[in-house]
């Protein structure tokens, strides 16, 4: 009769600890949810996780964001840039939006760039680069080990009088270096800031 109550007790223990265990373990792992984020762990792949969609995410009015630099051109199109970030990885992220006020579906094919190896990269702001005045130097994308943009693609396209989120993610100029142009296919330049991420 004791070793059964001392087996049964054990027993308990057991799931006791398993289950607290597994607390601290969901506690741990869902962490961000207060906002904050740890900016030394950051990567240039962080941001691909905003376009998980490919760029499909359309709506009718941009988001509430800063705009640093609106440019307009490529018939009908409006380009914004809502922000230009230095992380300590050693890159700058621009991000900003794409108005279609075109006739059609925009597909993008113009701003994957020129390079053979950017055209794995389908519809895209493979092509965009950020132009040093000062330093008279030329940032082109990022790109992975696979030779893909770490910036956005437009998947599908961007519907008649739809306005879709992008990103780009560039080398980053030296840090006295503040004011570049953001230059994407044939759209007029569009001078920016960048702020410190």
């Amino acid at each position: 009769m004791d070793f059964r109550h001392t087996r049964k007790g054990r027993t308990a223990l057991r799931a006791a600890a398993i289950t607290a265990g597994l607390l601290l373990m969901v506690t741990g792992c869902g962490g961000g949810g207060d906002g904050t984020s740890d900016k030394g762990a950051s990567s240039p792949s962080t941001p691909a996780k905003r376009s998980s969609d490919g760029g499909k995410a359309q709506s009718q009015t941009p988001g509430a964001d800063a705009v640093l630099a609106e440019v307009k051109g490529e018939n009908g199109l409006t380009l914004t840039v809502t922000s230009a970030k230095r992380d300590q990885g050693g890159f700058v992220t621009v991000e900003g939006t794409v108005t279609n006020n075109t006739d059609d579906v925009w597909i993008a094919a113009n701003w994957r760039g020129d390079e053979r190896e950017l055209s794995k990269n389908g519809a895209s702001i493979a092509g965009a680069s950020l132009i040093d005045q000062k330093g008279k130097k030329k940032y082109l994308i990022l790109r992975d080990t696979s030779g893909r943009c770490l910036c956005t693609q437009f998947t599908g396209g961007v519907s008649q009088g739809a306005t879709a989120q992008w990103f780009a993610q560039f080398p980053a100029p030296p840090a006295d270096t503040t004011a570049v142009d953001f230059q994407v296919g044939s759209m007029p330049p569009a001078s920016i800031e960048i702020s410190e991420g």
